[in-house]
């Protein structure tokens, strides 16, 4: 192998780790259906996880478990592609090899089924409509699920954009972390309702979508599609919660947007 060849093959510095290590999530999200559709479901318990009144600990928990199921399919899918590399033909030890990752895979599932029962098969048998109230004492869960959803979004659009059939065209990829920096800054609006907290917030997001733009890692169209997205959500996610809330009478919306708290 020529010097040049090696030099491609290993991380020039951090930046570069870090762009290979997001190339690889989209590759696994763009080719494993298994990936997209675990995706899916974290997107769904994510949003399920709000009706119910989850510790510190039981969310911890949940995340840790989607993360894993995300990260053993990942693992199965680069060992898969690495006895692919070596033989195309049948072999003992590459079936064991295939085997063993694709088990790992099963367990991580058997695990998240042991989990999901702990922490919701109770609150289910014990809960109706109140566990719909509960969305209101979780302000921090909100906020992270907000977020959650918005990278999931865009790692998701960037997926669909390195598609063969590319259905966004690849000048229109919003900004991730711009998306997250004006998300960010559309939960400190609405839980604080500080015009100093928010101007800093502010000016902190405008910060990360100028160093994107002056990188040249986005235009400004993508930033700005970035941005909205980061919005959008937010706004989505919490006007649900008040949505329910201001239905229910069970307090005012000024209320809510003060703290998300009864």
């Amino acid at each position: 192998m020529k010097k040049d060849e090696q030099h491609k093959m290993k991380n020039g510095n951090f930046l570069d780790a870090c762009q290979n290590a997001l190339n690889g999530i989209i590759y696994a999200i763009t080719t494993q259906s298994n990936i997209k559709k675990q995706l899916v479901i974290a997107v769904i318990v994510m949003l399920v996880s709000l009706f119910f009144d989850l510790s510190k600990a039981e969310f911890l928990c949940l995340m840790f478990t989607v993360i894993l199921i995300i990260v053993a399919e990942m693992v199965n899918t680069a060992i898969e592609t690495v006895v692919d590399l070596y033989t195309d033909l049948y072999h003992p030890k590459a079936k064991i090899a295939k085997d063993v990752a694709a088990g790992t895979v099963v367990i991580t599932a058997i695990n998240a089924i042991i989990v999901a029962y702990f922490l919701f098969f109770e609150k289910i048998s014990t809960i109706g409509l109140k566990m719909v109230d509960e969305i209101v004492n979780s302000p921090v869960h909100l906020a992270f699920v907000a977020v959650f959803i918005t990278v999931i979004i865009i790692v998701s659009l960037k997926a669909i954009a390195t598609k063969e059939h590319k259905v966004i065209k690849k000048s229109y990829i919003p900004s991730g972390q711009t998306a997250v920096a004006f998300a960010a800054l559309t939960i400190v609006w609405l839980t604080t309702r500080n015009v100093v907290i928010f101007t800093l917030s502010l000016v902190l997001a405008l910060l990360v979508a100028i160093n994107r733009y002056q990188a040249k890692t986005h235009t400004k169209t993508e930033i700005i599609i970035g941005a909205c997205i980061g919005v959008l959500v937010v706004i989505l996610i919490y006007g649900i919660a008040i949505l329910y809330l201001h239905m229910t009478s069970i307090t005012s919306i000024s209320e809510i947007f003060n703290g998300l708290t009864i």
